[in-house]
């Protein structure tokens, strides 16, 4: 089979639309387009400790969950521009270990002090004014003010490249603020917990603007629910 040449950047290949080959992209530009349309996206305040016990607090965009049967949590964890690793993955490689706490609206402002490139070192959580709470089944701390906080043992780090890995935590223990979520439902009130999300740039958005769309079944939306038992 003869290879197709490559489309020139920007190309429209369909009226109104335009395409990029992701082969022919800059890293940079590649991680532009997809964090300007993968919005918005969960952040993580993910507290670490050292070998050492040296707490360290730094915020994820690149983070999701992506399973409950194990509940597993994945981070994005960029490499320093010289090539080193981040304190939170040379921390969760020492002790196999890590914290993910909700960004809430009122946690915007410590969750952007943690995002400061401090030296080796410094405690960020201080320098954000934040409570460092034990952990129970982790050596990390978790956050007093995160509306949630779930504290995960390491289970798989995936090196995909030169300038990333991606780590998967299993959640072994959660806290959450008593308003956010109802215990015997297992219900997590979006309002109560407010998270925010990010978008692309420098851009925030709030959760506020929420609302409910029930999935269909197949019978409703055809508008016959006789239909599955009439073809049974």
């Amino acid at each position: 089979m003869t290879a197709q040449p490559a489309l020139p950047r920007g190309s429209q290949e369909a009226p109104g639309i335009v395409t990029f080959d992701f082969a022919a992209l800059t890293p940079r530009e590649r991680y532009k387009l997809l964090i300007g349309a993968v919005v918005p996206r969960p952040i993580a305040l993910v507290t670490t400790v050292d070998a050492q016990g040296i707490v360290n607090a730094a915020p994820f965009s690149f983070f999701n969950c992506l399973s409950a049967d194990p509940a597993i949590l994945a981070l994005g964890v960029e490499y320093r521009p010289a090539g080193g690793q981040k304190d939170t993955g040379r921390n969760v490689r020492e002790t196999l270990a890590f914290t993910v706490n909700i960004v809430s609206d009122a946690l915007l402002e410590g969750m952007n002090i943690c995002a400061v490139p401090f030296e080796p070192g410094a405690d960020e959580l201080a320098e954000a004014g934040l409570t460092a709470m034990p952990g129970i089944k982790v050596p990390c701390p978790w956050i007093g003010q995160a509306p949630a906080a779930f504290e995960c043992r390491h289970h798989t780090t995936l090196g995909i490249g030169n300038s990333r890995e991606i780590i998967l935590g299993e959640v072994v223990y959660a806290h959450f603020r008593a308003d956010t979520v109802d215990a015997d439902r297992h219900y997590v009130d979006p309002g109560a917990l407010d998270a925010i999300g990010r978008m692309g740039g420098h851009g925030y958005a709030t959760t506020r603007d929420y609302f409910d769309l029930p999935t269909m079944s197949v019978d409703a939306w055809r508008g016959n629910p006789g239909l599955a038992n009439a073809r049974r």
